[in-house]
């Protein structure tokens, strides 16, 4: 007879393994020695602890399923209930419990894991669904095209919900795409016959402008000019192709009119700066005149220098105000020395200035004597009335006075 701490073998070969509930038979030996039975049955046990390591560390550091942990735990579990090997088959029991409730553990976990990551991708769902139905109504076409489509690359990396939400969430999707899609491709349609119209306009221009191109009328053709590129501005694009066709011709058109224009007003910019210069002369000659000291002899003189300043012709349109404006304040301070003289010498209306003198120095005395009197008897309300009366017809004397003087009494 041969034993150890966990298992014997009796005389007839009868391995038995000492357990919790008493001793349980393993097997029969009959081909060696007992310490070979127990050698062979503990070999064994020690195969069901490696696969027992194995699985637990599977269970812990894989993603291997609760199903598929749950029956290799129940593999092994009725490997140790058959009692086919000899050693601490109690504590295996054990680990194989624990095993259970890691795996439960493991299970409650993944469940919540899930739950939270379908949550998630509702949210996800339901934001990227709030966000196409945002850009159905857009009208960035190409930019509200590129966020829809990458929506939809989103869309698929996210795990799908229960059906119904999926399916419920994916038809508000698709109809937000769908009525972009639609507005869209209306929208292009309409685009497409407006550059049509604005081909056909635009054509009718360009011929209009080629025929132009030949005008020697510059100034009317250059106007007409203008008003065709507001019309061009105003006609919208055509199709790309057409519209650089178009454009082309007809910009050349107009750059053949305006080379032509230029060419002649070059000549005739050189004349007018020739005539800026004879009248700049001319402003300096009539300058000299002022002040005015002998006024029939500055008239006769500055008769003489505009008469010729009118045979010299246009000067450049940008210094014409200028020099213009030199030759008014001659003309002016010339104007007002002849007012000045005819005033001066005029009899009757020396005498309206000097009668309007009089009657306003004898308001002023009367009023000054009425002041006097209400401020002698007390009557302070009525002096101040007066006072204030007096100040303006004052006023009123003051400039007449001077006006007389300009009269020269």
């Amino acid at each position: 007879m041969s034993s150890d701490p966990w298992g014997r073998v009796d005389e007839t070969g009868t391995v038995y393994v000492r357990t919790a509930d008493g001793e349980k038979v393993v097997g029969s030996w009959q081909a060696g020695s007992p310490e070979e039975a127990l050698a062979y049955f503990e070999r064994k046990y020690e195969g069901m602890v490696v696969e027992i390591g194995l699985l637990e560390r599977r269970v812990k550091t894989t993603d291997l399923s609760a199903k598929d942990a749950t029956a290799a735990i129940d593999h092994l579990r009725q490997q140790v209930d058959e009692h086919h090997a000899v050693g601490d088959l109690d504590a295996l029991r054990q680990r194989l419990d624990q095993l259970v409730e890691t795996v439960e553990a493991r299970r409650e976990e993944r469940k919540a894991a899930k739950a939270k990551q379908s949550d998630e991708a509702r949210k996800s769902k339901e934001t990227l669904v709030a966000e196409a139905e945002e850009l159905a109504v857009s009208e960035q076409w190409r930019a509200a095209g590129e966020r829809l489509r990458a929506l939809v690359d989103t869309w698929k990396n996210l795990p799908r919900l229960d059906r119904k939400t999926d399916d419920e969430l994916w038809h508000r999707f698709s109809h937000a795409r769908s009525a972009f899609s639609k507005r869209r491709k209306a929208h292009f349609a309409s685009l497409d016959a407006q550059r049509e119209e604005a081909r056909k306009a635009k054509e009718k221009l360009v011929a209009e402008a080629e025929a132009l191109s030949a005008s020697t009328d510059w100034g009317p053709t250059a106007a007409r000019y203008r008003d065709l590129m507001a019309d061009w501005k105003a006609a919208g694009r055509a199709q790309r192709e057409a519209e650089d066709d178009l454009w082309n011709r007809f910009r050349g058109a107009q750059d053949v009119f305006f080379q032509a224009r230029g060419e002649v007003f070059a000549e005739r910019d050189t004349e007018q700066r020739e005539n800026l210069t004879r009248k700049e002369e001319l402003a300096i000659e009539a300058e000299k005149l002022l002040p005015v000291t002998d006024l029939k002899a500055a008239r006769a003189a500055f008769r003489s220098i505009n008469e010729r300043w009118e045979a010299i012709g246009h000067v450049p349109r940008d210094v014409r105000p200028k020099i213009e404006g030199r030759m008014h304040t001659v003309e002016r301070a010339i104007q007002d020395s002849e007012e000045n003289e005819w005033r001066r010498s005029n009899p009757e209306a020396r005498a309206r200035a000097a009668g309007l003198t009089g009657q306003l120095q004898a308001a002023v005395d009367k009023l000054q004597g009425q002041v006097d009197k209400a401020r002698a008897a007390g009557n302070n309300a009525k002096a101040d009335k007066l006072a204030r009366e007096l100040e303006g017809r004052q006023a009123l004397l003051e400039q007449a006075l001077k006006g007389l003087q300009e009269f020269g009494g």
